[in-house]
Order: structure tokens, then sequence, then C-alpha cells
């Protein structure tokens, strides 16, 4: 059984094809080794339990594909069905504190709705409305991404500070925020239909065009 980085790294490396898959959604400063998508998640699930010490490791590499593994690896994680509070506790602060090694929005939004919202669900998530003041659009990216949590199953008060966080990040003028607060909108509204109408009703021409038209997809006729 694979348990090191050094195992993951050297999976990676032989299905790399940078000819082949170039990845050029990723617009990071690191090096691309050219691991096609489904490839690279069929490989990190396989590490799910990589000890966190290890994953740690993944996310010190300079390479676009070894951190994007880790943070799918703190996905899986936390999903498992055996993993306890504590273990997920761990993945939310590694999440956090390494977050200056996410350098391409898949890296926030393979992890931050259940490594970070689902943390949060039943606990104070002023973490996110500091994250959404942030200077670092991928950390506001963070903010606005981590509560899609709450839309499934609908958790009323996560809904609540996710149209909180919105309205602050409502007009953002990077193109890395301003999409995923139309993307939570829309699921938003799928979940909690009237606290969405009313949103849209109070700020009314404050919104951008794109993100009102995302935020009414999901609403009901």
């Amino acid at each position: 059984m694979p348990t090191t980085a050094a195992d993951l790294l050297a999976e990676l490396h032989a299905v790399a094809d940078p000819v082949a898959h170039p990845n050029h959604h990723y617009r990071g400063n690191g090096p691309v080794l050219g691991v096609r998508m489904g490839t690279l998640f069929d490989i990190a699930k396989r590490f799910t339990d990589l000890p966190l010490g290890q994953v740690d490791q993944l996310l010190d590499e300079p390479g676009y594909e070894p951190r994007l593994a880790a943070f799918c690896i703190l996905d899986f994680a936390v999903r498992a069905r055996s993993a306890t509070e504590s273990e997920r506790a761990d993945r939310y602060a590694l999440y956090l504190a390494r977050h200056d090694r996410i350098d391409a929005w898949d890296m926030v939004d393979r992890a931050a709705p259940r490594v970070v919202g689902n943390h949060l669900r039943d606990r104070s998530r002023q973490p996110l409305f500091e994250l959404a003041e942030s200077a670092d659009p991928l950390r506001r990216r963070t903010a606005i991404t981590a509560p899609l949590a709450y839309t499934r199953p609908p958790h009323p008060e996560g809904i609540s500070d996710l149209l909180a966080i919105a309205e602050r990040l409502i007009n953002d003028p990077d193109p890395v925020v301003a999409k995923p607060v139309g993307t939570a909108l829309k699921h938003a509204g799928g979940a909690a239909p009237d606290a969405v109408r009313e949103f849209l009703d109070r700020l009314g021409d404050r919104i951008p065009a794109p993100i009102r038209r995302a935020a009414r997809e999901k609403l009901p006729d």
C-alpha cells in the first residue's frame, strides 16, 4: 500500500505527458507535469489515508499537480465515513495554514466546501468572513466557495452567512472571485429560494448582471 508523498509523486511522474495534457487552465507560477485530471483524481483517491505530514510535504512541491493532489486527498479524507472529528479538524487547519500554496482556483473548489465549509457547519464561521476581507483573491474564493456546504443539505444559518459573504464580494473585480459568487447564489437559490429572492430584491442594480442571472438559475418559477 503506497504510504508516502514520494510514492504519490512517482505515480504522477509515471503518467505525466505535458504534450498530451498541458493543463492550460492553470495560471499559477509552478511547473506543470502534464497529468490528465481524471488520472490525478484516481491517484489521489488511492492515497486518501496518506498521513497528514506527508500531505503537508506534497504542498511543498513546486509543481501544480502534486499540490492539487494534496488538496484532493484532504477532500477525500474528510468525506470518509471513518474520519473522526479530530482528523477533520486537522485537515481544516492544514488547509488554512497552507493556503499560501494555493495558486489555482481548482485547488479551492476541490477542497473548500467539505474541508472548510463542513468543519464550520456547527461552529463560528468568522474565519470565512476574515478570508473574504483578504487581499488574496484565492482566499476570497475560499470564503465564498466553502459555504456551498450549507446548500446540501440546507443549513439556514450557513446560508445566511453565505449571503452575507456574497454581499461583501458582489462587486469583486477579480473573475476568480466574481464567478463563484454567482455559483454560490445559484445553489443557495435551490436551497433557500425566499432568502435569495430577498437578497436580489434588496441589492437590486448593485448586483452585476452575470451574477444576477446565475442567482436565478435554480429559483422556482
